[in-house]
């Protein structure tokens, strides 16, 4: 299948969606402040949409452009889609049946089960969610929507980038967490190479950079401590050729990165990220990623479902 939205394609999907959606803030921070020299950062607080992640942007984007039977909607997910979609469902009267591996976040499940949803809990990765997920639609006639690889999904995350380029025109490079890819693949549809963008993945789940290694999607090992939001075994078909396009570079980095980018995030922000959300801060605290001089560099603090939760 192929996607290549255009700009006007990107914007009607924003204008249907935005009244259920939140346009989520920008932020200016000192690079000193995460204890590296440079310019000031700009990050795109997505972690603060609705669910906890970028992902209700997709999530709506199927549900309103789509015709529900009355069985509802399924999804898999590692936790943070199958909570967009099971918000957006429950937002919009619709029967959601979610499909989550082991190894989601108990937050995550607290989050998908508090919206009414059925939740489902099948084998200990993500592909296993899914081949349950495809098999229940095959049974039931249920509206399957993809964590990554559909057009509807991509086409959500690419408002994203539309809503980050109205906030802050002057940066010049993104950074961005890759699982299966939807969220860079929608943002490069939207940039289609205006911007320098990043591709940042953890080394105990490089999907993205095994692909490119092999000239296209293929199976990979995952595992680490992101695996519950950037554990897709394999990448999305269609974000694969727009990234091969419109991505600059592809960074990996170590778990151990992530964890003190989490740290990081915390101990100067007071935001709690998830270590899916603090994997393109990792890039730049690890020296993984280096900007040049006078670069300006955004990056998305993406998810804010940690495997667990505080404790107020």
């Amino acid at each position: 299948m192929h996607f290549d939205p255009g700009v006007s394609d990107i914007r009607a999907a924003y204008e249907r969606i935005s009244g259920h959606i939140r346009r989520t803030p920008v932020i200016e921070v000192d690079a000193a402040d995460f204890g590296f020299a440079g310019q000031q950062l700009t990050l795109k607080l997505e972690l603060l949409q609705h669910s906890g992640s970028f992902k209700a942007r997709g999530a709506f984007t199927h549900l309103l452009g789509a015709e529900v039977p009355a069985v509802g909607v399924t999804a898999a997910s590692g936790g943070n889609h199958g909570a967009a979609v099971a918000y957006a469902a429950g937002k919009l009267g619709v029967p959601a049946k979610i499909f989550v591996p082991s190894v989601a976040a108990q937050s995550k499940i607290d989050r998908i089960r508090a919206t009414g949803a059925d939740l489902v809990i099948a084998g200990d990765r993500y592909a296993d969610a899914l081949a349950a997920s495809q098999e229940h639609v095959a049974k039931s006639g249920a509206l399957p929507i993809h964590a990554y690889d559909q057009p509807a999904t991509l086409l959500g995350q690419a408002t994203v980038g539309l809503e980050f380029e109205e906030q802050a025109p002057e940066v010049d490079t993104i950074l961005v967490a890759v699982g299966g890819g939807g969220l860079i693949g929608g943002m490069a549809s939207w940039y289609r190479g205006r911007k320098k963008l990043i591709a940042i993945e953890p080394a105990s789940a490089p999907t993205y950079a095994e692909a490119l290694k092999a000239g296209q999607p293929v199976d990979t090992d995952v595992g680490g401590i992101a695996v519950d939001s950037l554990g897709a075994r394999r990448i999305g078909s269609l974000m694969f050729p727009l990234a091969s396009q419109y991505v600059a570079a592809s960074v990996l980095v170590a778990d151990e990165a992530i964890r003190e980018a989490q740290k990081l995030l915390w101990k100067q922000l007071r935001i709690v990220a998830e270590p899916g959300g603090a994997t393109a801060l990792a890039a730049l605290i690890s020296g993984a990623y280096k900007p040049e001089a006078g670069e300006r560099v955004g990056l998305l603090v993406c998810g804010g479902n940690p495997m667990v939760e505080p404790s107020f």
